[in-house]
């Protein structure tokens, strides 16, 4: 799959408005994917939160401590289409 977020704006709440290379678009809950503990704990701060930016390098959504989610797990989350258990293998194996 592996298609990169070129754009993310926040939204309320803990939701991002993402845009992908293909031009797929939508919102993510990021409180319905992360627990805020660990390196996501700062995230429970709204303004940190909101320091979200597009890693260009990695194809996905980062905040200044390293923070990161998985642009496959984004992409389908916002398009509908699942992640292919071969793709999610040969991934593991790389």
């Amino acid at each position: 799959m592996l298609k990169d977020v070129i754009a993310v704006t926040v939204l309320d709440n803990y939701e991002l408005d993402l845009r992908f290379e293909d031009g797929v678009r939508g919102a993510v809950d990021v409180a319905s994917l992360v627990s805020f503990t660990g390196v996501f704990a700062p995230l429970q701060s709204r303004d940190y939160f909101r320091s979200v930016r597009v890693d260009r390098e990695l194809g996905t959504i980062c905040w200044p401590n390293g923070a990161d989610l998985d642009p496959d797990v984004l992409y389908s989350l916002v398009s509908g289409e699942p992640i292919l258990l071969a793709e999610a293998e040969a991934m593991a194996v790389a």
